[in-house]
């Protein structure tokens, strides 16, 4: 079995380091700016084992399909086949219940697009309030499947997001979009910047706590 490797070098590192993505299916290596790729790669091939032995450990994928759980917003969703039923994706709220239309051989496609639209959605008000009270100005918001990072800011106020961010809780992607729409004023981790996401978003501590701990779970879905 393969696994992509990504090099990334970083002029801050004094060491190789080796990261599992949270999908399992790449492997990260951080080079300092004075090893070559040739020692990363070298480095990466005698934690071979390590990097087995952590897939190993990672939770069986999940692909779209009928009959599967879902966790929508953190509630457990039943994903039901309608066929017969008009349009692509509809919610029965009181059931707990995904009903997506269509041919069978479409299902998994058409419940992602309709996650990824529902993200977009969330996410696009929950910017749009933290950019108001921050006083802030984002350029666009693009939703991904990216597995390094649950969001991100460019230089140019571009902010971008993992669309699984919908199957986490709503205090979770909250805190997601203020800690990006943060970066607009603040492109570091410092104490100024976490000092503006708290004063903001009171969930902060306890969002990153449920990342670290559930946040790999989410990327086994649709896979």
């Amino acid at each position: 079995e393969e696994t992509a490797v990504v090099l990334r070098r970083n002029s801050q590192a004094r060491r190789f380091i080796l990261r599992l993505d949270r999908s399992g299916d790449a492997v990260s290596v951080t080079v300092p700016e004075f090893a070559s790729f040739t020692a990363a790669m070298a480095f990466t091939a005698e934690h071979a084992n390590w990097i087995r032995q952590q897939q190993r450990k990672q939770k069986p994928a999940r692909p779209f399909a009928a009959c599967q759980t879902l966790p929508l917003r953190d509630v457990d969703h039943r994903v039901v086949h309608v066929p017969q039923s008009r349009g692509a994706v509809r919610i029965d709220s009181r059931a707990r219940e995904i009903h997506v239309a269509g041919r069978p051989e479409h299902l998994a496609r058409r419940l992602k697009d309709w996650l990824k639209h529902t993200a977009r959605t969330d996410l696009e008000e929950a910017c749009h309030t933290y950019s108001s009270v921050m006083g802030l100005k984002f350029s666009r918001i693009t939703i991904r499947d990216q597995t390094s990072r649950w969001g991100s800011c460019s230089a140019k106020g571009a902010l971008s997001f993992s669309w699984r961010l919908i199957l986490a809780p709503e205090f979770v992607l909250d805190y997601v979009a203020a800690h990006e729409v943060a970066h607009l004023q603040e492109m570091n981790h410092g104490p100024a910047f976490w000092a503006l996401v708290e004063r903001h978003c009171p969930q902060t501590d306890e969002a990153r706590r449920w990342l670290k701990t559930h946040g790999a779970n989410l990327h086994r879905y649709g896979r």
